[in-house]
């Protein structure tokens, strides 16, 4: 057993959370670490009252390192970030995102309707459906029609809205004027971070179009990098039962995939 020393030894070296800079700093890497962070939640965590909780995050906030949202406060370098260009986002792991483009392709069959949310991997994905035959694609997606095999589809749709010149999509509805609700066989989404929480987004105006392409749809497939695995940022787009397949290069972490397995999600790691 122990002696009274060794445990009065132990015991010096545990953070001590009544001292502001030690509980602020461990704010700052729960939020990083979880990609957002609650008052109610951290006052229980750090057995202090939620004022005292709120004075240290507007603390953070006012040195820049968090910013403050309602309830709570996400880190500054996951809330809404630069329009970054999809040809740079293209480049960056591109094979990784080639072998779960080609994974994912086999998982759609000839005549499916198709909603494709716009973004790197999602258009890689499309240029891996040259042996499919008459799909029908919705998407937001401005280079998704040049990037296709013209004998694929039947039909291609490009929904409208406000065009993030950048990323060369459009944001807005899901569905066309005066043609009533629209519903797909299958619903292909790239999202910036997936976590036990769910999927995420880094931009708030992605997030509810993300959420309507995958309810209007019989099935939900995920195309996610190993980067995004574990990572949660700025825009809540759903929770992880919303998933039917996860398309992925690497196993997810233990605490992800035990979470995954539990919404019942088919995980799909591309060789």
């Amino acid at each position: 057993m122990d002696s009274e020393q060794d445990v009065a030894a132990a015991e010096s070296v545990l953070p001590d959370y009544a001292i502001p800079a030690q509980r602020r700093g461990e704010l700052l890497k729960v939020a990083k670490e979880r990609g957002a962070i609650t008052v109610v939640e951290s006052a229980s965590q750090f057995a202090v009252s939620a004022d005292t909780i709120r004075r240290d995050l507007d603390y953070l906030a006012e040195r820049g390192l968090l910013k403050r949202t309602h309830g709570g406060a996400v880190p500054l370098n996951d809330v809404i970030v630069p329009d970054i260009p999809v040809t740079q986002r293209s480049v960056a792991r591109a094979a990784a995102k080639g072998r779960i483009a080609r994974q994912a392709a086999t998982l759609i069959v000839n005549g499916e309707t198709l909603f494709i949310y716009g973004g790197s991997t999602t258009r890689a994905f499309v240029g891996e459906l040259g042996e499919r035959r008459g799909l029908t694609i919705v998407t937001n997606d401005l280079g998704i029609p040049g990037a296709m095999t013209p004998d694929t589809a039947r039909a291609v749709y490009l929904v409208g809205g406000q065009v993030l010149t950048q990323s060369q999509i459009t944001i807005g509805m899901v569905g066309f004027p005066e043609a009533g609700p629209i519903s797909a066989d299958t619903a292909v989404i790239g999202v910036g971070g997936i976590s036990e929480r769910g999927l995420s987004t880094t931009i708030l105006e992605e997030a509810a179009m993300m959420a309507e392409m995958m309810d209007a749809a019989r099935r939900v497939i995920v195309l996610a990098d190993a980067t995004k695995l574990g990572r949660s940022v700025f825009a809540h787009i759903g929770p992880l039962d919303k998933i039917d397949v996860l398309v992925t290069d690497a196993e997810p972490p233990p605490q992800l995939a035990a979470a995954l397995s539990e919404s019942r999600v088919e995980i799909v790691v591309a060789d």
